[in-house]
């Protein structure tokens, strides 16, 4: 156990060090990106990118796989590596009727075999899906997605966690205040935890 202690003090020092080390380089040809990553060279647009970037040089992983065990650092990473093992493509095209396991990867291939172009305005925001990571099901409503779960999957971990958030939320409210959940299949979240 000390030892396994030691070794990850090594790591996250390790790491430290390399993001203190780390100077950004501005890219002489014109439209290139302006942050180089300073272990693989990658080159990035904007520095919050870089800075995500870094983390998957740590070698302590957060979030394991359970399917094959492989590690990330970073949720959305996790999520979009189970779907290779759960087959899970809940973007579709509406053309002909290929899936994909990202919303990106969609857009992409309506572009390019379709020719449809989505404008965007910067920083808009799409319209989000919820995703039922257990089956594939989506909703762009979250109480069909919740209702969904509840009924479908639940012992669903994003059950349990979305209990646990609204237990946390309601605790800090005192009790007279506490609204009631429309999605609480039991009155008590506890049995969720």
């Amino acid at each position: 156990m000390l030892l396994i202690v030691f070794h990850t003090v090594i790591l996250i020092k390790w790491f430290c060090e390399l993001l203190s080390s780390y100077q950004p380089r501005a890219r002489t040809s014109p439209g290139s990106g302006d942050f180089v990553c300073s272990v693989c060279h990658k080159i990035f647009p904007l520095q919050r990118m870089l800075t995500r970037h870094l983390k998957c040089h740590s070698l302590v992983k957060r979030h394991p796989c359970r399917f094959c065990g492989k590690g990330f650092n970073d949720t959305f990473d996790l999520k979009r590596h189970m779907r290779t093992h759960t087959g899970i493509r809940p973007y579709k095209c509406e053309l002909c009727e290929k899936a994909f396991t990202q919303r990106c990867s969609l857009e992409s291939h309506m572009r390019k075999i379709h020719g449809v172009h989505q404008q965007y305005a910067y920083r808009q925001r799409r319209s989000k899906i919820f995703v039922c990571e257990d089956c594939g099901y989506t909703s762009s409503r979250p109480d069909e997605y919740f209702l969904h779960v509840r009924q479908c999957h639940p012992g669903s971990p994003a059950l349990r966690r979305y209990y646990r958030r609204q237990a946390h939320e309601n605790s800090s409210f005192a009790s007279a205040d506490r609204k009631l959940n429309p999605y609480l299949l039991y009155s008590n979240p506890a049995y969720y935890m």
